[in-house]
């Protein structure tokens, strides 16, 4: 199988608590944890990442639709949140609310909630991930 990315992502933490530095295709960003739990707070955790990532994918894929249908609304927000359960097993519940500053008519609206639901990262973390991990 071929690799959707077409560098690795990397990482490396040296002696300081939590602080890591994570290079991909054209820089580095640095990650860390919050003071509540003695990091630093220098980067986003890895949690916030994640979300962020999902978040980032859900704006792009409404854009580029949006830009292609020709409608006028420059402008999408975005929140993200969640929360775990473990009864009986761990389940992870993501709330995703997108908003519009603009008035959007209601058939528009549902179309653009089928199409976050297709992003590529939405996608991809409701499907079955396998982790394979190497020493």
């Amino acid at each position: 199988m071929e690799n959707v990315l077409e560098k690795d992502i990397t990482g490396h933490i040296g002696t300081q608590k939590y602080l890591c530095t994570i290079t991909w295709r054209n820089g580095q960003l640095i990650m860390d944890e919050p003071e509540s739990i003695e990091g630093k707070d220098l980067g986003p955790d890895p949690f916030s990442t994640l979300l962020a990532s999902l978040a980032a994918c859900t704006l792009s894929t409404l854009r580029m639709y949006i830009d292609r249908k020709g409608w006028d609304i420059p402008e999408i927000n975005i929140s993200l949140n969640f929360y775990q359960e473990s009864d009986p097993e761990l389940t992870t519940t993501i709330s995703r609310s997108i908003s519009f500053p603009a008035e959007i008519e209601d058939d528009i609206k549902k179309r653009l909630l089928i199409i976050a639901e297709k992003c590529p990262v939405s996608k991809l973390l409701k499907n079955n991930i396998v982790i394979n991990t190497m020493l």
